[in-house]
């Protein structure tokens, strides 16, 4: 029996972090649920997915009020990359999940040490328009496609992408990548439905203790200087990086 107490922590823990890094949580909150919470497999996996929306719309929501939501990136992102999530989806069971977890924690720890190379502090006035179509697209179906297959909303790597490739102010691009990564859970909710995957008494757990929590986050993240919430992003991407990886390879 899975323990319920753990779960809300988990839900606290992943939301403020959600709100503060723009990120769905999918990517921790599995591997916890497992190890803490005593989840089986596929509902440690399937359940996080619903929990995403309420979770990032609620921090989200804080974001909008700041107005620092770019339409165009999440509009674009969200269009180009439910097909994909949906096609990673149905090639899933070609691909090794665990391989690909592996390389992905990887990627995801390079791009945490690469902030320590080089800041984006630039607080000046963003011209959305400057970011050409055809980032926006290889972003949203290379992560969409990616979250297909590892059936996350693909949080993890929306929000660096968007600092490092689309060249995207740091809050905006954290406050882009949680509405993206809201509307790319949906399939991958239907999907572990459809299956029976879900726990839905898991979700409502997580999404109780989640939801002020990720609003909380994204408060503090607002309040932060530029230079300071990358270098807090930064060593956050590095710790899930390495996260990930020593629990994949133990796996």
């Amino acid at each position: 029996m899975y323990s319920i107490p753990i779960i809300l922590i988990i839900g606290a823990l992943v939301g403020f972090l959600s709100g503060l890094l723009g990120k769905g949580g999918s990517a921790i909150s599995t591997p916890s649920l497992q190890l803490f919470a005593r989840v089986n497999p596929f509902a440690a996996l399937a359940s996080p997915l619903p929990a995403t929306l309420p979770t990032t719309l609620s921090a989200a929501f804080a974001y909008k009020d700041e107005n620092l939501v770019s339409r165009k990136v999440v509009i674009y992102s969200i269009l180009c990359g439910i097909p994909a999530t949906l096609y990673g989806s149905w090639l899933s069971g070609s691909f090794k999940g665990q391989t690909l977890m592996i390389f992905t924690a990887i990627f995801v720890l390079v791009i945490g040490l690469s902030f320590f190379m080089s800041f984006s502090t630039n607080e000046l006035d963003f011209e959305e328009l400057v970011i050409p179509f055809w980032k926006i697209f290889v972003v949203a179906v290379g992560v969409g496609f990616l979250s297909g297959i590892l059936a996350n909303s693909g949080g993890i790597l929306f929000a660096p992408l968007f600092i490092r490739f689309l060249k995207l102010p740091t809050k905006k691009a954290l406050a882009s990548s949680l509405i993206v990564s809201a509307g790319l859970a949906i399939p991958g909710t239907l999907e572990h439905w459809y299956l029976g995957h879900i726990n839905w008494l898991i979700v409502l757990f997580l999404s109780v203790s989640s939801i002020p929590f990720s609003y909380l986050g994204a408060k503090v993240a607002i309040r932060m200087d530029n230079k300071t919430l990358e270098r807090v992003f930064a060593i956050m991407l590095i710790g899930f990086g390495i996260f990930d990886l020593v629990y994949n390879l133990k796996g």
